[in-house]
């Protein structure tokens, strides 16, 4: 993929509710899922087990069993902190045209599922985008706190790589198997060596979506009606499932006795970087006595802190881990609360 400078100088970062959602069902679909996210499928599918998905037209568009989907599903996010309803609302504006003729990428001359070729016959969302938001609310809304929070925490480090190293050293490292060179960006595959997509971009940069759900993969849009995008995994990722609440009432028993049950539970639940709004509802108690905790923490060592827009993220330090895997001391922890 060509990115010259002017491309460059417009590349943006973005996280994206809808392209969590849309990650999210095709991972339902895969044989043999990543093993990162099974704690969100076991708890997926249980909810799944007793109320199915009513996803008929959506379905069979996003799980296609072919290379690609149709990309006016996912359009660019226009900022970088768009809403869930802000992106059906851009999906929805995808003028007809576009739609017909992504469609007609994806599927070609195979057979076509019947809502692609309603959806192609008339060019109206309204139950695909009923669909989607019913998806994203039983799927992922419960667990939308602790995802958000690995996006900013991911997009606040690939801006200080980008700072300090440029843009060759930010795409090799937010994947392995990505270069940036001679203005050519590059994925390279394990199997065939390395490849160029040819894609026929949009306007401007290229908009760069850390995923959760979409770990490990790299995956590049070969065509759009809006900003060309890449999604990439998100570091941290298998960090969101660490913090569910019935984990935030204790680290280690190590860390417990070192710091009280209450410290030693913000310890374990910052495996998952969040901020202390977040952590104060979770845990039920007042920011301000969340926030005393976290200054602790910080001053010694155990967490790390960054600030992510408006919002400060913290999350557990190299040294907190290494407490937290501490072996059991044989001491009784002392009671604290909040």
């Amino acid at each position: 993929m060509s990115l010259d400078v002017a491309e460059l100088a417009a590349t943006r970062f973005a996280i994206s509710p809808l392209g969590e959602t849309i990650r999210a069902l095709q991972l339902l679909a895969k044989p043999d899922p990543p093993v990162v996210n099974l704690p969100w499928l076991h708890w997926a599918r249980a909810r799944l087990d007793q109320r199915p998905l009513g996803a008929g037209r959506l379905w069979p568009l996003v799980v296609t069993g072919l290379p690609s989907y149709p990309e006016f599903l996912l359009p660019a996010p226009a900022v970088q902190w768009p809403t869930f309803t802000g992106e059906l609302a851009r999906l929805a504006a995808t003028p007809a045209p576009a739609v017909q003729a992504s469609l007609r990428r994806v599927f070609g001359d195979g057979p076509w599922p019947p809502s692609a070729v309603e959806l192609y016959e008339r060019v109206e969302f309204g139950q695909i985008a009923a669909e989607l938001a019913d998806c994203h609310d039983r799927l992922i809304a419960p667990h939308w706190e602790r995802i958000r929070a690995v996006l900013d925490a991911d997009i606040a480090y690939r801006t200080g790589v980008l700072a300090n190293g440029g843009a060759r050293q930010l795409f090799h490292d937010m994947h392995q198997d990505l270069t940036w060179e001679a203005g050519t960006l590059r994925l390279a595959d394990a199997d065939t060596g390395r490849r160029e997509f040819p894609i026929e971009k949009g306007p401007d940069g290229l908009v760069l979506m850390p995923t959760v759900f979409g770990w490990p993969d790299v995956s590049m849009r070969k065509a759009t009606s809006t900003q060309a995008t890449m999604m990439y995994p998100a570091r941290g990722a298998a960090t969101v499932w660490h913090a569910t609440t019935d984990q935030l009432s204790g680290g280690g028993t190590a860390a417990e006795h070192l710091l009280g049950a209450a410290r030693a539970g913000l310890l374990a639940a910052l495996r998952c970087p969040s901020t202390t709004t977040v952590l104060a509802r979770q845990l039920g108690v007042t920011p301000s006595a969340v926030s005393q905790h976290l200054t602790f923490l910080h001053r010694g060592g155990l967490l790390n802190r960054q600030r992510s827009g408006r919002a400060v993220l913290y999350s557990t330090s190299e040294l907190g881990l290494a407490l937290l895997a501490a072996p059991q001391s044989g001491h009784k922890p002392k009671s604290s609360t909040v």
